[in-house]
């Protein structure tokens, strides 16, 4: 009985271990180059920023609606001010989701303005403006190149002539840096991508079942690990000790030795690479997450109040539509550490939307969750073009600023700052992101969305060790990976030898 279960989980062990040989070799070569690439040799850039200026009131001759009649339009659905070359333009969105460019003193629009922006952007970050630009191109849907992780849609791609490669990803709408590639990371991108997330999948089937079978081979990968620590940690005693001569044998011990010491690992990556595979199942809701009403001419009052502006600190300005109610979006340059400071001012009356800041946010939360097919607040489901309630229905704990990414919940990967959090009084602990420089939503999460969030980073990113630095933490995650891939070849070589 004993040599017969002995034999049976042996040969699972061993079946389960050669059917998982190959993922487990491309998933711990290309987990092994992130920290690497991503830490000890992350490529640097000379900026990843813009500082805000300060506006010039004599800068402004025109207003927004004499720049409407001047060139001919009828209608808008956003703008900002931005600085480059020397002169200030109204940056204004149409109704095709172009935005153009036009002068503050003068009116004028300035020809392929969009696209003289991103090289002025990308030359800034990249401090280089000598290098040609080799090609330049509006990016609207992700790429292996570009990931989901950057966030940020359109982009410009602007890649430049130098010996480095380096591509350039700039969001020309709010002045940002999308990511930027030299030639190492984008051969790093490309066996991450094919080799760690199996995206070659996708190329001959749909991502649900790229999903699946990434899943699957996780699952086998944890049971080999779980039939490994049976016979080696418990079932050893069953076995035939190896001769101290027998060099099958040394392998064996080594590979037994090894095998445990990274078991747990073993389980804990399959586990936490598992359920995070299984977020990617979900519809990804985020990037139509934006309110852009369509504001007419006829909207704007004659004579537009600006007497509540401090030119001395203003950097920005734009407008929000609430409801039927045009608001002035003042953009003053705040304290280091304190909130970011933005001002409502009513379009028609000159009157300070007090608290603005707050209340736009959870009315922003409302529209989305009134209008698109959000996760359950209180138990029920927000309808996709309905006038649903629930949003409404369910009481607000706190609002407040998010001026820098957290550890935890609400890290860099989100991308957009600053954004107010707007925690609602759910069973979930519902949260949402509300960026208001750019009326959208950047994050939900809920009670699910941290569990899956603590085990990707606890498990797979070793974050329990971030109290011991960035150095030591990926030390330990490659070592942790380097056992695996060792007791892996140690396994193959076993089974041929045998």
């Amino acid at each position: 009985m004993k040599n017969s279960i002995k034999k049976n989980i042996y040969k699972w062990h061993r079946a389960l271990g050669l059917l998982t040989i190959i993922p487990v070799l491309f998933w711990c070569l290309s987990g092994l180059m992130h920290p690497f690439l991503s830490h000890w040799f992350k490529p640097q850039i000379a900026h990843e920023w813009i500082p805000a200026k300060p506006l010039n009131p004599s800068d402004f001759q025109y207003s927004i609606p004499q720049v409407l009649r001047k060139n001919g339009m009828e209608q808008l659905k956003k703008y900002r001010v931005v600085q480059f070359d020397g002169q200030t333009y109204y940056q204004i969105k149409n109704l095709d989701d172009r935005w153009r460019y036009f002068n503050t003193r003068t009116g004028e629009e300035l020809k392929d303005g969009d696209r003289l922006y991103a090289v002025f952007l990308a030359r800034y970050f990249l401090q280089d403006s000598l290098s040609p630009v080799k090609s330049i191109s509006l990016q609207t849907e992700f790429s292996q190149q570009y990931k989901y992780i950057n966030r940020l849609l359109p982009v410009w791609k602007v890649s430049f002539d130098r010996a480095d490669e380096m591509d350039i990803y700039v969001e020309t709408p709010y002045s940002r840096l999308g990511t930027f590639n030299p030639s190492s990371r984008k051969w790093f991108l490309w066996v991450f991508d094919n080799f760690h997330n199996w995206s070659f999948l996708s190329d001959i089937t749909n991502n649900t079942i790229r999903i699946f079978i990434m899943i699957l081979f996780l699952t086998i990968i944890g049971l080999s690990a779980f039939s490994g620590i049976m016979i080696y940690g418990f079932m050893w005693r069953w076995f035939k000790k190896p001769d101290p001569g027998d060099k099958k044998g040394i392998l064996r011990r080594y590979h037994r030795q090894i095998g445990i010491s990274v078991a747990l690992v073993t389980l804990t990556f399959a586990f936490s690479g598992g359920y995070h595979a299984t977020q990617k199942l979900e519809p990804n809701y985020l990037p139509r997450m934006s309110y852009e009403p369509v504001i007419d001419q006829s909207e704007f009052p004659d004579s537009i109040a600006l007497s509540a502006i401090n030119w001395d600190k203003l950097t920005n300005m734009s407008m929000i539509k609430k409801d039927t109610m045009l608001f002035h979006q003042f953009f003053y340059k705040s304290e280091k550490g304190a909130p970011p400071n933005i001002v409502y001012v009513n379009m028609h009356d000159g009157s300070i939307w007090q608290n603005g800041n707050m209340e736009y946010a959870i009315w922003l939360s409302q529209f989305f969750r009134d209008r698109f097919e959000l996760k359950k607040l209180g138990g029920q489901q927000s309808a996709l073009n309905g006038a649903s309630q629930d949003a409404q229905a369910v009481p607000v704990l706190k609002t407040e600023w998010v001026p820098a990414f957290e550890k935890r919940e609400y890290g860099f990967a989100f991308k957009r700052l600053p954004v107010v959090r707007i925690s609602y009084d759910t069973p979930e602990k519902t949260n949402d992101y509300i960026e208001p420089a750019t009326c959208r939503l950047a994050a939900s999460i809920d009670e699910s969305d941290r569990y899956e969030g603590y085990s990707f980073a606890i498990f797979h990113k070793f974050l329990f060790l971030e109290w011991a630095g960035k150095d030591i933490r990926d030390m330990a995650m490659v070592l942790s990976v380097l056992g695996i891939f060792t007791v892996s070849l140690m396994g193959l070589v076993l089974y041929l030898k045998k």
